[in-house]
């Protein structure tokens, strides 16, 4: 009976670390029922051994993920002419205008600005000749020995001559007043004049930041279809676009904000000159004053039958000329 209980204990042993196989386990002596105790401890070795997968059916590796688009790659020219010459054609335009815009600025400044500073001379100078004058006769043959085209001071002077030729027979005070009105006129025409141009500044410099915000908004619309298109986010799909976009917006400024500052630099030097022809008007209704008092007492003397105390440079004058 020890025996017995001796070779079972070695059959269960062996059943469980597997050195005969699950049959053996089920075997029983001669005379002896047979027990499912050894099955039962077996099943969980076989059932291990069951779920190893054989070598052959080893699971795939994962997927590798793809490469990168061929537009993930940044160009290799970021210069502006790079960035200009990849640009969308409307951005293209927008760069062309905004550059042209720029030139024009320039060229009105440059122009513009010998033309202020020779005028602005000129009629210092013709002030000085006008003040000095005696008369506007004296005046007007000083500005013009000073200059051929005498410019708009003698312009002035001849406005005042000619009303008073025209009123020969008429009141000195209503002379006064139509030459007045004649010299605000000849003041606001030569304004006028030199404002020429100006305005072209303040168009440039009030519209150009928008049209760059044009091509702004263009680039990056495009910039955001690059990326549709091409199914992914990386920042590279994204730069070329934007830069491009960005020196839209730098062109623009570059324009507008020389256009501000150059107009504004030219609406005080044309204020500057107006106040310049606003002397002279003053100098010449002065001397308009004094030629026509002149004549007044050259005509009372010539009345009273006694001689002028000074020779009258007023009406006098002028019919002396005719």
């Amino acid at each position: 009976m020890a025996l017995r209980m001796r070779l079972r204990n070695l059959i269960l042993v062996a059943g469980v670390l597997g050195i005969f196989p699950m049959a053996q386990a089920q075997t029983s002596l001669p005379g002896e029922p047979s027990t499912n105790s050894a099955p039962s401890l077996s099943a969980p070795a076989a059932g291990a051994a069951s779920e190893t997968p054989p070598p052959s059916q080893a699971p795939d590796p994962p997927p590798r993920r793809e490469a990168e688009p061929a537009l993930a790659t940044l160009p290799h020219d970021l210069s502006p002419w790079g960035m200009f010459m990849q640009a969308d054609i409307v951005v293209k335009t927008v760069m062309v205008g905004l550059a042209f815009a720029s030139v024009v600025t320039w060229t009105v400044w440059l122009a513009k600005g010998l033309e202020l500073l020779v005028a602005k001379r000129k009629a210092r100078r013709a002030l000085l000749r006008l003040a000095d004058a005696e008369s506007l006769m004296l005046a007007e043959a000083a500005i013009v020995a000073q200059s051929k085209r005498g410019g708009p001071v003698a312009r002035l002077v001849r406005v005042a001559l000619d009303e008073i030729h025209r009123s020969t027979d008429l009141a000195d005070d209503g002379i006064k007043e139509r030459v007045a009105i004649a010299l605000s006129r000849c003041e606001a025409k030569a304004g006028r004049e030199m404002a020429v141009g100006t305005g072209l500044l303040a168009t440039i410099g009030a519209t150009a930041p928008f049209v760059g915000l044009f091509g702004t908004v263009w680039g990056i619309m495009n910039s955001f279809i690059g990326i549709s298109q091409s199914k992914t986010t990386n920042l590279a799909v994204v730069a070329p676009g934007i830069a491009e976009a960005l020196l839209a917006t730098a062109i623009g400024l570059v324009a507008a904000i020389p256009a501000v500052i150059i107009y504004n630099v030219f609406a005080r030097a044309i204020a500057s000159y107006r106040a310049i022809l606003s002397d002279a008007s003053g100098e010449v209704l002065q001397h308009l004053s004094r030629d026509l008092e002149r004549d007044a007492l050259s005509r009372a003397a010539m009345a009273d039958g006694t001689a002028p105390r000074s020779p009258s440079k007023g009406r006098a004058v002028v019919r002396a000329v005719e």
